[in-house]
């Protein structure tokens, strides 16, 4: 017994937030002195080594909770279910609701208590509860999900990834320019049939590595100086999902039973192009394979790093057929990975 995904669905905010939206940003190093290179310089950098062009921002009325309903939303009525057969919604997300223009985060009563209230289920025996784990938010809640699935403590689950980062980046923050707004859902559902979960994964690494992702003041010192801002050691973060990531992926790999020639996809999360294909290529040297071109979807590009977001978005694109150049074929094997703050990492192998 297992669990398998029944339905998707997503939500790409409107606002399209071009690298051009940055060009009169006044940003400023920790040290409280502005960066002597141009903005222009700076956005062409940050191109060259996140993929990143453009990112999705939420309109000013919306919050991450509304994203989240939307999404489920599209993933009940992909799944053509009753939503009162939902046992659990699991919300991942990492900073709760922050409406335009404030700098409080509002996490009473739990964002997935409000999107089971804007679902309008009446099921009282419908768990609606928050994840909070780093980027890796959204798989964690899949993983979950599956225990109570197997266990039988639900047939039916919902599991919501989404984030408004816009509203918790520092401004004067280059960094600022990779954070994106965005939702992504599934419903996965009791399953005895050769498709669904068949391994997964997860660590946290949080003896030295702890603060690589951080709430942090300002770069600025006289704006809002008792504000928090998310805040990354980027190098730190780089070389830690370098050499963790992959080994992760080959232990869910190795424990799925699959061949490395029986993969046909990975989708992981949308943090950093380069980093992205950097892991990937390394957990393909694990196995004395090279890296197929087609095997890793990115859509980092136009959307940005959404956090939770990122996965269930590409995979409802993807399934949905909004992706030109990627598809998933029934008997398809995929490998979902994530890393973020925590230090945590996770992974599951999904045959569909």
């Amino acid at each position: 017994m297992t669990s398998k995904i029944i339905g998707v669905g997503n939500y790409i905010p409107p606002e399209t937030i071009t690298n051009l939206f940055f060009d009169k940003h006044n940003f400023i190093n920790k040290s409280g002195e502005s960066l002597k290179e141009s903005n222009a310089i700076i956005a062409s950098k940050l191109k060259d080594i996140t993929g990143i062009e453009e990112r999705r921002y939420a309109r000013h009325d919306q919050v991450t909770s509304d994203l989240g309903f939307i999404a489920a939303e599209a993933a009940i009525e992909n799944a053509g279910i009753d939503r009162e057969t939902i046992d659990y919604i699991v919300f991942a997300h990492n900073f709760g609701d922050v409406r335009f223009g404030t700098v409080q985060s509002d996490m009473v009563p739990s964002l997935a208590s409000r999107v089971k209230h804007l679902l309008k289920i009446k099921n009282n025996y419908c768990v609606a509860y928050d994840v909070l784990f780093g980027c890796p938010g959204w798989i964690e809640g899949v993983i979950q999900a599956n225990a109570f699935i197997k266990s039988g403590m639900a047939k039916r689950c919902l599991v919501i990834g989404a984030e408004t980062l816009s509203r918790v980046s520092d401004i004067h923050d280059r960094d600022s320019m990779i954070y994106a707004d965005g939702a992504g859902a599934a419903i996965l559902e009791i399953s005895d049939e050769d498709k669904g979960i068949k391994s997964h994964v997860s660590a946290s690494f949080t003896l030295n590595e702890k603060d690589y992702l951080f709430f942090g003041k300002s770069y600025n010192n006289e704006r809002c100086p008792d504000t928090k801002y998310i805040k990354m050691d980027g190098r730190k973060i780089y070389e830690f999902a370098l050499s963790n990531v992959p080994d992760a992926m080959k232990k869910c790999l190795d424990d799925s039973g699959y061949q490395i020639t029986e993969l046909n996809k990975i989708i992981i999360h949308q943090a950093n192009e380069k980093m992205d294909e950097a892991i990937v290529k390394r957990f393909y040297q694990l196995y004395d394979s090279p890296m197929p071109e087609d095997v890793m979807p990115m859509v980092i590009k136009k959307l940005g790093n959404s956090s939770v977001a990122t996965i269930p978005s590409l995979l409802a694109m993807i399934l949905n057929d909004e992706l030109d150049s990627h598809d998933i074929n029934e008997g398809d094997v995929v490998l979902f990975a994530s890393v973020g703050a925590g230090m945590n990492i996770n992974a599951f192998v999904y045959k569909f």
